[in-house]
């Protein structure tokens, strides 16, 4: 398959792409900064996805090179800061990547997706949507957005063999936790059913789930880890 995967960089969308290339499959990645991996099957482009020219030209791109069967919508920023102290710069940065990019992605992947009449759409979403999380309403209302695209998405999308999920993750030990203080954050585990950091091959485990070939009747579904809801 051929998996586009964006935010490949660091953290999580850098293991999703090197866990899809060790099992052997075409990635594409993208963010503001250089690649971070050197493989034969991966192509990575820089580019800001809000930035809706530089995604057009991405997805020609992909195009030649076979097209995208599988998006993972990974890229995110997120600001922790009080309602009153929150610069308005910060919400519309945090909502260009979070919601807008991730809509332009979706948008341009599905074109691609509907010639075949098939295709995978995950979208990362967080616990900071259903928990309502003090100190995150600007990133919680932007992952809460791309969970309302997601199942809308979903029911546009399936007339053509499309299914767009998202699967919400609770904390992993990332540079995106490295600024919320530490009983903030033992207060947050807390609150799920089974209170400990999310591991990477647990991410991994649901999306591969979701973009499985026997998975294609499981459409607008959301996975919190943990326990969330």
């Amino acid at each position: 398959m051929n998996i586009l995967i964006s935010g490949t960089s660091k953290g999580i969308g850098q293991y999703l792409a090197q866990h899809y290339l060790e099992a052997g499959h075409q990635v594409f990645g993208c963010s503001r900064t250089p690649a971070s991996i050197a493989h034969s099957n991966y192509r990575h482009f820089i580019l800001d996805v809000a930035d809706e020219k530089a995604v057009l030209n991405m997805f020609q791109e992909i195009q030649a090179l076979g097209g995208v069967d599988v998006l993972i919508n990974n890229a995110g920023i997120a600001s922790m800061n009080h309602l009153l102290t929150t610069p308005y710069q910060s919400v519309k940065d945090i909502f260009d990547v979070n919601v807008f990019g991730a809509f332009l992605l979706m948008r341009e992947g599905a074109k691609q997706m509907i010639a075949r009449r098939e295709g995978r759409i995950v979208n990362m979403l967080s616990v900071a949507t259903p928990l309502h999380l003090e100190g995150e309403a600007v990133y919680g209302a932007s992952k809460a957005a791309l969970e309302h695209l997601t199942y809308a998405a979903a029911r546009e999308l399936a007339s053509y063999g499309i299914t767009v999920n998202g699967l919400g993750c609770t904390p992993l030990q990332t540079d995106l936790i490295k600024s919320v203080p530490e009983d903030k954050m033992k207060q947050l585990l807390q609150r799920q059913a089974i209170p400990r950091f999310a591991q990477l091959e647990e991410v991994s485990n649901v999306i591969d789930f979701f973009i499985k070939p026997e998975s294609n009747f499981i459409t607008s579904q959301v996975i919190y880890l943990g326990g969330v809801n």
